[in-house]
């Protein structure tokens, strides 16, 4: 797999994984909304730990600069 994810993208999906879990822990969401955020968020994390983001490929994105 080759890192199609930019810095600032996979640091927005960190961030956004973040707000995710705050606002769960925080009893703001709850029930299937935040299954569904969390489940979300689990998946923002993993590709911005990898860099690689399989739908970037589908769509042909690719953040991540040039070498």
């Amino acid at each position: 797999m080759k890192p199609n994810m930019g810095s600032i993208d996979r640091i927005i999906r960190v961030f956004v994984a973040a707000v995710v879990a705050v606002l769960y822990f925080t009893k703001v969401i709850d029930g299937v909304l935040a299954i569904v955020l969390g489940v979300f968020a689990g998946i923002f994390v993993l590709t911005s730990l990898i860099g690689f983001c399989p739908l970037y490929t589908l769509l042909g994105i690719n953040t991540c600069s040039k070498k």
